[in-house]
């Protein structure tokens, strides 16, 4: 019999775990609907503005956003809105507006506020390599605690940024 984790293969295979860095990641699926979508992008993705039901914190690289959510234990399956810009390398984390000052001198971290737009899909399955969702977006808006992320980013980012010595 097959077994019925094993996503309708039939072979008995079970998928890998959804995690953050899986739904990450670009994977060559990805990139051939990249291709596909090609110069039609602007017909998929549209600017939104920052500020009114979320801002997004943005943080370079994309790597140290990943890590500060697995390091929050923050379900995939939550509906947490995430969005992944391969070409700059950047992670941005939706959370509710007016936050910013918790991320006051985080390295590698910019607040989208009031005034800003950000590039997003116009639906989950019109990603492009520049606004890829990672975190689907629910019914409802699920948005990542503030202080925990920047609590966690604060505790990551040293690592990341201190000067390696020989």
């Amino acid at each position: 019999m097959p077994n019925s984790s094993a996503g309708g293969t039939g072979q008995g295979r079970k998928r890998a775990p959804r995690t953050w860095h899986t739904l990450a990641a670009a994977t060559d699926e990805k990139r051939d609907r990249w291709i596909q979508t090609g110069s039609r992008v602007l017909n998929h993705t549209q600017f939104v503005a920052c500020g009114l039901d979320w801002d997004a914190i943005a943080v370079r690289p994309m790597q140290l956003g990943l890590n500060a959510l697995v390091a929050m234990q923050l379900g995939t399956r939550r509906g947490y809105r995430v969005l992944a810009d391969h070409l700059r390398d950047e992670l941005y984390v939706f959370v509710p507006v007016d936050q910013a000052d918790d991320f006051t001198g985080l390295p590698g971290v910019r607040v989208l506020s009031r005034g800003h737009q950000l590039l997003m899909p116009r639906t989950p399955e019109h990603t492009s390599q520049v606004a890829d969702w990672v975190g689907t977006p629910g019914e409802t808006l699920a948005l990542v605690d503030a202080r925990r992320l920047a609590e966690r980013l604060q505790d990551l980012a040293p690592a990341l940024y201190e000067p390696v010595t020989p």
